[in-house]
């Protein structure tokens, strides 16, 4: 009897640890994510926003580090900068036009792992009804069960970095006279729940 509760414990501890493995979905906190961008104001500073709605999706395999199935989806309305009239006049058609595109889109089938805990997330980015390529460098900050009270949660932790040209995308306003700059720096902090 002893050598089949043996076997039976082995089987449930291997089995545990196969689903372990499995690749898991994990959905983005929308009250832990942060995007923010930065954009060159005339040559004098660097204007710093964020989007204050914003959510995503991502399937992670803590043992292979596969990462697939990447959706960031924000939307174009949220954005903030301290300024009442600047966020207007970005939210107008000068900049991301609201009304008519209201959510930036962001996908990637997959991701390159070019560290022990960094990867290359090579995706497409959709904004004002266009959709460009656009890489993002991310860092796996920490993976395990939520330390707060009263959470039961599996939760990772992610930071990420990337740029574009806004000007690719058909958004050219104060680029010619140096008003505004092309380039958006792109800084994303999230933490997410697996499913």
């Amino acid at each position: 009897m002893r050598w089949i509760a043996r076997v039976l414990l082995a089987l449930a501890v291997a089995a545990g640890a196969s689903a372990a493995a499995q690749p898991a979905r994990y959905e983005i906190d929308p009250e832990h994510f942060s995007v923010g961008f930065l954009v060159d104001h005339i040559g004098y500073a660097k204007v710093l926003g964020l989007f204050q709605k914003a959510g995503g999706s991502y399937t992670f395999d803590e043992k292979t580090l596969a990462v697939s199935e990447v959706q960031i989806v924000i939307e174009a309305a949220s954005v903030f900068t301290g300024h009442r009239r600047r966020d207007d006049h970005l939210r107008s058609a000068d900049f991301l036009n609201a009304r008519e595109f209201p959510r930036i889109v962001f996908k990637a089938d997959g991701a390159k792992r070019t560290g022990e805990r960094s990867f290359v997330i090579e995706g497409v980015l959709e904004l004002l009804g266009r959709s460009q390529p656009v890489s993002l460098q991310a860092t796996w900050n920490k993976s395990g069960p939520y330390e707060l009270p009263g959470s039961r949660a599996y939760v990772m932790g992610v930071s990420a970095r990337g740029s574009f040209k806004r000007s690719a995308f058909g958004m050219t306003y104060g680029v010619a006279n140096g008003w505004v700059g092309d380039t958006v720096e792109l800084i994303l902090e999230f933490e997410a729940r697996r499913q």
